[in-house]
């Protein structure tokens, strides 16, 4: 599995009021997307980041995602193209299903 987390750098600070309200209006793009196994938002305790932690099937499933149109859509959204950076998951702990996965 591959995870990837965007990240959107700000000069002015998100408050979480006001970036939680703007996620939860792209969430319903996420539900059933091929290759996605779960998505998290967040935003830093100072507000200066904010994005998305995605855990996919596969990098070509993150790819496909991460579409040159995906990426003007979210800097439209946001005011600032996110950086993405791509992990190898060789080891999950998942305290839901009291499972380890590697």
């Amino acid at each position: 599995m591959i995870l990837a987390m965007t990240v959107f750098r700000r000069d002015t600070p998100w408050n979480v009021e006001e970036v939680a309200a703007s996620f939860k209006s792209t969430a319903p793009r996420y539900l059933d997307m091929p290759g996605l196994v779960s998505k998290h938002y967040y935003v830093t305790e100072s507000g200066d980041r904010a994005g998305g932690i995605y855990l996919w099937m596969s990098r070509a499933a993150a790819e496909a995602c991460y579409s040159d149109e995906w990426q003007a859509m979210v800097a439209a959204k946001y005011g600032v193209r996110p950086e993405i950076v791509y992990m190898h998951v060789p080891v999950t702990v998942d305290n839901v299903a009291h499972q380890i996965l590697a």
